[in-house]
């Protein structure tokens, strides 16, 4: 049982802290900038500590995991004097499982080493139903020997976990998930559309076609809800429109062209205009002349 922190209680970190205290074992300490989430999280799990501070969270751990929102809100957790990074004991691993830029993992990372130090990217792919299931995919970026020391903590809630390479390479890896799942979502839009409006057997044409080359965990996760127009769940467009954002920005950088992406991109952009951007990113199929929305 390894002593641990977790940085961040939101609708992912929230759950995932929690399977460390039911699966793992762990006795866990926790910051939430809202203290009432990091109450209600002991309450639900039995055992650990609060603290009002990240630095306060992680003294005498072995592992500290971060899950927030952006760059900026890491920076905020990990640096400064009541950051992380000030209290964490020489030798002591972090976990970042905020789905931030390659940048600021490797700024971080560096910033780590300089204090004795290991940090680790390690975005997540599976949303609120795989961290609540404790079947989430970790992809990771850092150094194989501190990789290997927090890879079976981490399957407390993963099916899956890989090193993908050096700082950086767990957010570049989760920048090809989300390219490939905005040109999934559309596809997946325009052929349910297609469908309804074709006067076709919808429940029929898909259990037949996801048994084939189309298949896709979107596919079968979402189609139904997709159909019926219900978007009140799930990853949020606000989220995705953070991602694709920080693809496109890695994407100049690297000279890719993406006008999938990038056409993808907009079209939330459309969704969120409408009001949409608290709902899942299946909703890109409300841009689509068909069945009227009942969200």
């Amino acid at each position: 049982m390894a002593k641990v922190a977790w940085i961040g209680l939101g609708v992912m970190g929230y759950p995932m802290a929690g399977h460390l205290r039911t699966r793992g074992g762990h006795d866990v300490a926790v910051f939430n900038r809202n203290p009432a989430k990091a109450e209600a999280w002991l309450a639900a799990f039995g055992a650990g500590s609060a603290h009002a501070t990240p630095a306060a969270a992680v003294v005498g751990a072995d592992l500290v995991f971060a899950c927030v929102g952006n760059d900026d809100d890491l920076r905020q957790v990990t640096l400064g004097a009541d950051g992380a990074f000030a209290a964490m004991r020489p030798g002591a691993i972090m976990i970042d499982h905020t789905t931030a830029s390659a940048d600021v993992a490797r700024e971080l990372a560096a910033a780590a080493g300089r204090r004795g130090l290991a940090f680790i990217d390690a975005p997540v792919s599976g949303g609120q139903a795989g961290a609540e299931a404790g079947q989430l995919t970790v992809m990771c970026g850092g150094d194989e020997k501190d990789f290997r020391a927090a890879e079976p903590v981490i399957r407390a809630y993963a099916k899956a976990v890989r090193l993908m390479g050096p700082a950086g390479s767990g957010q570049l890896a989760k920048m090809v998930n989300q390219i490939a799942i905005a040109g999934l979502v559309q596809g997946l839009s325009e052929a349910i559309a297609f469908a309804e409006n074709a006067g076709l057997d919808v429940a029929a044409v898909i259990d037949t076609i996801s048994k084939g080359a189309a298949q896709s965990w979107q596919m079968e996760n979402r189609w139904q809800t997709m159909h019926a127009r219900r978007f009140d769940f799930g990853f949020a467009v606000d989220w995705m429109r953070k991602d694709l954002g920080i693809c496109l920005a890695e994407a100049r950088r690297n000279g890719t062209s993406l006008p999938v992406a990038e056409l993808v991109d907009a079209y939330y952009g459309e969704v969120q205009e409408k009001g949409g951007g608290r709902w899942d990113t299946s909703s890109l199929i409300t841009r689509l002349p068909g069945k009227p929305q009942s969200t």
